[in-house]
């Protein structure tokens, strides 16, 4: 099957750099959020990025043209009835995924392939509200998607081989290194980074250095381009509780354990880059 037109759910940060990235790389993309203030917000932000990706010398004018003329902004999930594959980059919690697939699985055609974004939930639970369950598997980007390279591929164990050999194409088409990953909490990436991220919250809250020696001593120690609060700031402390929480629930392991400092910083408010104050003020 030929992917040539993609569809993508909800057009925040993650969707519509999913979005920006597809059009760029010659797709249609109908891209829905669930107003339209949201919808234009997010279509804003797709135009500021190919601005300044044409300010920077990495696509001209033109390519940026055509690339906003093959996106269509939608806040109606019957849009997505033309799609050959269609990515869900909504919010992290899995019974609103479980609604979104129930919906794409009604509207969209047998053949299309319903990919999710998530970062760490489970795959096959979205899997299972379909019947389509060996066209359903994880793509996860990673931020900014038109800057970062990976892209994670996750397999749950009804993921069909012809699934996977499309998706990979597809993916490679974005220009975007795949790795493949089993269904299980947090993949490759999330599995190995957040218990790293987690211990220097608690490094912290014990007093064994200040954030600032913690930071610098990754970055100049092992050539980290930021620190793992930087880090924690950049993405989200509230992004990372909850990536933290639904691996704790599934895997109870303690690694996964939020730190009682992380979990009040989230409760005040003290979210990051985001909210202009996380373990540093922007």
């Amino acid at each position: 099957m030929d992917i040539k037109k993609v569809g993508v759910v909800g057009c925040g940060l993650m969707g519509s750099g999913i979005t920006e990235v597809c059009a760029r790389s010659g797709y249609e993309v109908v891209v829905r959020e669930v107003n339209d203030e949201l919808l234009q917000k997010g279509l804003g932000r797709i135009k500021a990025s190919m601005s300044k990706g044409v300010s920077r010398g990495k696509l001209t004018q033109e390519e940026m043209d055509a690339a906003l003329a093959r996106i269509k902004g939608t806040t109606s999930m019957e849009d997505f009835a033309g799609c050959d594959i269609v990515i869900e980059a909504v919010i992290e919690n899995l019974d609103v995924k479980k609604q979104v697939f129930a919906e794409l699985d009604r509207i969209t055609p047998p053949h299309a392939i319903l990919a999710s974004n998530t970062s760490s939930l489970c795959i096959t639970e979205m899997a299972s509200v379909t019947n389509r369950p060996d066209k359903v598997l994880g793509l996860h980007f990673f931020n900014p998607v038109p800057v970062m390279p990976l892209l994670e591929m996750v397999r749950t164990i009804l993921t069909s081989d012809e699934t996977m050999e499309i998706a990979r194409k597809f993916g490679e088409s974005l220009g975007k290194t795949i790795v493949v990953a089993k269904d299980a909490p947090g993949f490759i990436v999330n599995a190995l980074l957040v218990p790293y991220l987690l211990d220097a919250v608690r490094m912290l809250e014990t007093g064994y250095a200040t954030k600032e020696d913690i930071d610098t001593a990754i970055k100049l120690g092992l050539n980290h381009p930021m620190g793992p609060l930087t880090l924690l700031d950049f993405i989200g402390l509230d992004t990372v509780l909850y990536i933290a929480d639904a691996m704790y629930e599934e895997l109870k392991d303690p690694r996964y354990a939020a730190p009682s400092l992380l979990r009040r910083m989230v409760i005040a408010g003290k979210l990051g880059r985001k909210t202009g104050e996380g373990f540093y003020k922007y």
